[in-house]
């Protein structure tokens, strides 16, 4: 089969009553991959697939909206009824001290490193998950921040996770069969760390995306007029990444 990507949600920059921020979970055959960790995403996830079964997390930046539920599966995997390895967690240079920042409440550091087996992301790393390859390239966002190309059975789906338009994301999406970018500005900054749905457009026409999804779309903007935006530059499909919806690769 190919690629599968579930919504669990894509607000920005905190969730709505029926929609998280940003996380996605991709499967190929058995391997179950969790991409981004935003807030409220971990009970969305657990429709899908339970931690238990979950092959690895990979996360895009350590903005909270795309990695504050990881705190939450830190005492899932630890302290409830979850009985399982660690589970293998790709991020930011720092993400395990970030996350043991947070979790430690006392004189010692709390474990983080017993819950999660932890690589830190560098511009190029590439990795194999089961029979899913990923490769992750650095993005514009201010802070440490990556996009990731999955790829498996011949076809491939790229995430930008946040970004401005940036070189790296057009090479990372090249040819891919599905780019999933951000939109989450209403128009152009000179301070920009994201796209605009013109942007995203632009990203996938640049790319030879062979379909556009657009997600993390900002509060000033309706889903409707971030398709229709984005649209108006690149001429291939484009749907928005309604949360609890689930697009497949051919």
């Amino acid at each position: 089969m190919g690629l599968s990507l579930t919504v669990l949600g894509c607000a920005t920059p905190y969730p709505s009553t029926d929609n998280p921020c940003s996380g996605y979970l991709l499967e190929h055959n058995d391997t179950r991959l969790w991409m981004d960790a935003g807030t409220g995403t971990l009970g969305p996830l657990q429709r899908h697939t339970r931690l238990e079964d979950l092959d690895a997390i990979w996360i895009s930046h350590l903005h909270a909206d795309h990695s504050a539920d990881l705190l939450t599966a830190y005492y899932a995997l630890l302290f409830a009824d979850i009985e399982r390895d660690r589970i293998p967690l790709f991020g930011p240079p720092g993400i395990a001290d970030r996350l043991a920042g947070f979790l430690t409440n006392g004189p010692q550091r709390s474990p983080v490193e017993d819950a999660f087996e932890i690589t830190e992301l560098h511009d190029g790393h590439e990795t194999t998950i089961g029979q899913l390859r990923l490769i992750s390239r650095a993005v514009h966002h201010g802070i440490p921040a990556f996009g990731v190309r999955a790829e498996a059975d011949g076809v491939s789906l790229t995430y930008s996770g946040d970004t401005a338009p940036c070189p790296n994301l057009v090479e990372l999406a090249r040819d891919t069969d599905v780019l999933l970018c951000e939109a989450e500005s209403a128009e152009k900054t000179q301070d920009m760390a994201h796209h605009t749905p013109e942007d995203a457009g632009d990203t996938a026409t640049s790319a030879n995306a062979g379909r556009l999804i657009v997600t993390h779309v900002g509060r000033f903007l309706s889903p409707q007029q971030a398709v229709a935006r984005a649209s108006s530059r690149y001429r291939g499909p484009v749907d928005y990444a309604a949360p609890g919806s689930t697009f497949s690769t051919p």
